[in-house]
């Protein structure tokens, strides 16, 4: 497994023989890796000949800088994960991303509004300018995606298809402990209390008959509720818990 802190290096090596006719798949992560981004790799390994993860905490797409500082940068046990699974690994540094500060971004004008945009402004900017940028430094085949974020998920398929970018968008289901909390980076930060009581956003999220019920049980169960709706055949979903932000979605 080879690591590229340098993305020079990188666009070199991508260059090289060692990526020539083969089929690339791709990852890309803010670290932090759990059990469903195994699942990711896992895939991207067995539909393709090599395998790309990248890991940056990608700076533009938090709305509360207190919430960048806390994101967990677990790089020794990322690494660990990935071993067998990828052969390449970016790291890069948010002043390579960003050479221009940040002065070019995308931005989409409808559904990037609605839910996670409307109550975190200038998210998926951040979200759709890093993955134009990756999804070009690596060239890939196959980028895959867990639906967990359905809405990022949905904007980056939108993205590709708007820029003409030749990387298909793959979805993967969403991986979740078996008491049906999808899993999550985020998820770590809470109390061994709060892990358990979280439980119960996933089960209300099935269980109710419409939103605005499934949001008032949440409510009622002491859950602070971001949005709840229903949209195209799913639920989705933000809360918070114990001051952790967690997101799901279910098919209806």
């Amino acid at each position: 497994m080879l690591t590229y802190a340098d993305l020079k290096a990188w666009r070199l090596a991508r260059a090289g023989a060692d990526f020539s006719g083969r089929r690339i798949g791709f990852v890309p992560t803010m670290g932090a890796l759990h059990a469903g981004h195994a699942a990711l790799l896992e895939r991207a390994r067995a539909e393709n000949d090599r395998v790309v993860l990248s890991i940056f905490v990608n700076p533009t797409q938090f709305d509360d800088p207190a919430d960048l500082e806390r994101y967990p940068r677990p790089l020794a046990s990322d690494l660990a994960l990935a071993h067998g699974l990828v052969d390449d690994v970016l790291l890069p540094s948010a002043a390579e991303l960003y050479p221009e500060g940040y002065r070019y971004r995308v931005t989409e004008n409808s559904l990037s509004r609605r839910w996670e945009g409307a109550h975190r402004p200038g998210h998926f900017d951040g979200v759709l300018t890093v993955v134009l940028k990756l999804l070009q430094l690596v060239r890939a085949h196959r980028a895959y995606f867990g639906e967990k974020d359905w809405q990022q998920l949905e904007l980056v398929r939108g993205l590709a298809d708007a820029f003409f970018v030749e990387t298909e968008i793959v979805a993967c289901p969403t991986v979740r402990d078996p008491d049906g909390l999808a899993l999550s980076s985020r998820n770590r930060r809470l109390s061994p209390e709060g892990r358990v009581r979280a439980a119960v956003f996933p089960a209300t999220l099935r269980r109710a008959p419409d939103a605005p019920t499934a949001a008032d049980e949440l409510r009622a169960q002491g859950v602070e509720v971001d949005y709840v709706e229903d949209h195209a055949g799913r639920r989705l979903a933000a809360v918070r818990l114990e001051g952790v932000r967690l997101i799901d979605n279910v098919a209806l």
